[in-house]
């Protein structure tokens, strides 16, 4: 099955859409790739560009094989989006990528994430916000961005510094890094986070792939924190796809005088969340974005035997009880400040083990 999709991924001028139309007109991307090519061409389901390549499907499927095993080679997974490994998230966007080359820990794309991205010309400002942000985000979330010069390389190494997982979004092959000179960074990144790509192994970094990578870059995170953006800034693109698929957009107020502030302070203008510190982070993807996603109680009985959970965790869940709670309280009574205290509670949800019942309170999950 692989094969067959990494095959239709591989047709120039086919998007993730154009693919999902041919898959969803003739049930399988074997069915796609076996069509008659005046039933393509005349139902306009591929653009005429991409019509020759149609002719040689067993050309095709035989590059994908050869594709698929250099892949596995290198120690590649190339995920469909019946796989298990596969970014629930993910799948939620419109088009998601038909397939996701992923190198490095397949463990960094489980669970949630939040994207940090910026100019690739930053302030000393933006940079120690950056660092910042990271620092207090790394514990509770994966870090997503782009691997570009700029905020997006800060924030990769200081999660990095800080054992935290980090994923990095290609803009080209998984075999290529861009910029070259980030490449021992993301030599770095597969050992404990992950490098991500829906194009093709040996796609080189041209300049309209980078809209379609930074939707995977919002795609992979609950919420997009955007520390400096100059008026053009391709992390405003991001933010843009972030708003379109119903994640949470935030800003990091900039100095007005400066010009990396001015995008910030247009997405601030137009609804952006401000951010100062983690705490505004996790209030606001606490009360919407997870909120559906919550696993629901299987029981009206709630067992006393503790469940298990890291030290930190377990000492935030014996904080509480079955009636809620202020987090001002659960923080005076487990000794946990609120920025990271409200990081502790948002990963409990997540597991199930915690429920917020309105505002800022919570209780153990029945």
């Amino acid at each position: 099955m692989h094969e067959y999709w990494i095959a239709l991924n591989n047709i120039a001028g086919l998007g993730p859409a154009r693919i999902k139309r041919l898959v969803d007109a003739f049930g399988t991307p074997k069915g796609a790739l076996e069509a008659p090519l005046p039933l393509l061409l005349d139902n306009k389901l591929v653009p005429p560009q991409s019509a020759k390549e149609f002719r040689n499907a067993k050309n095709l499927i035989g590059s994908a094989r050869e594709q698929l095993e250099a892949c596995r080679g290198s120690g590649v997974s190339a995920l469909i989006q019946s796989d298990e490994g596969y970014p629930v998230y993910l799948k939620e966007i419109f088009a998601p990528p038909p397939v996701l080359y992923v190198k490095g820990d397949l463990a960094a794309l489980r669970g949630h994430a939040l994207a940090i991205v910026g100019t690739r010309n930053p302030t000393h400002y933006g940079i120690a916000c950056a660092r910042a942000l990271t620092t207090e985000l790394c514990p509770s979330a994966a870090i997503v961005s782009g691997l570009a010069r700029g905020i997006d390389t800060a924030a990769h190494e200081r999660c990095l510094e800080l054992r935290g997982r980090t994923v990095a979004v290609l803009g080209c092959g998984i075999d290529r890094v861009y910029p070259s000179e980030n490449k021992e960074l993301a030599e770095r990144i597969c050992e404990s986070g992950a490098l991500v790509s829906e194009f093709p192994p040996g796609t080189i970094p041209e300049p309209y792939n980078f809209p379609r990578r930074n939707r995977i870059i919002s795609g992979l995170s609950c919420g997009v924190i955007v520390v400096e953006a100059g008026e053009k800034s391709g992390a405003l693109i991001t933010a843009d796809n972030a708003l379109q698929q119903n994640r949470v957009v935030f800003a990091v107020p900039g100095p007005i005088t400066s010009p990396m502030s001015a995008g910030t302070f247009r997405l601030i203008k137009e609804g952006a969340v401000p951010v100062r510190s983690s705490a505004d982070v996790f209030e606001h993807i606490s009360a919407t974005t997870f909120a559906p996603m919550l696993s629901a109680p299987s029981s009206g009985i709630r067992s006393e035997a503790p469940p298990p959970l890291p030290e930190g965790e377990l000492a935030v869940w014996d904080a509480l009880s079955g009636e809620p709670e202020r987090v001002d309280t659960i923080s005076e009574a487990c000794g946990v400040g609120i920025p990271q205290l409200l990081g502790i509670l948002l990963s409990l949800e997540l597991k199930g083990v915690v429920a917020q019942v309105g505002g800022q309170q919570f209780r153990r999950a029945l």
